[in-house]
């Protein structure tokens, strides 16, 4: 995750407090595991302004269930959809709960 990223989910982590869910939309599951890891317990490279910071926030990537019922389907098709298409579904969301299971409550 840039570190413009960060400073934006910091402000909004501070700002909302408790009302705040990040949606990530990675290619590649390792790429969704890193990017959940930084904003649920910190930046794992210390490079960010959230090293050393447990935001604790949800993370959901925008192919998981738990997501695409929330949106519309004609909006998701026209977003995500043909990206979908070539990502590791399986994989991602399997990193995914992983990461929420053992880093947020």
């Amino acid at each position: 995750m840039d570190l413009e990223n960060q400073k934006r989910i910091k402000e909004f982590a501070e700002t909302h407090k408790g009302n705040l869910v990040v949606i990530l939309g990675a290619a590649e599951a390792e790429a969704a595991g890193l990017a959940a890891e930084t904003v649920m317990i910190g930046d794992p490279t210390y490079a960010g302004v959230l090293s050393g910071v447990e935001l604790k926030l949800p993370a959901y990537h925008c192919i998981e269930p738990e997501f695409k019922s929330l949106v519309d389907a004609t909006v998701y098709d026209t977003q995500v959809g043909i990206a979908e298409m070539t990502m590791d579904v399986a994989a991602i969301s399997e990193e995914m709960q992983k990461m929420r299971a053992e880093h947020c409550k």
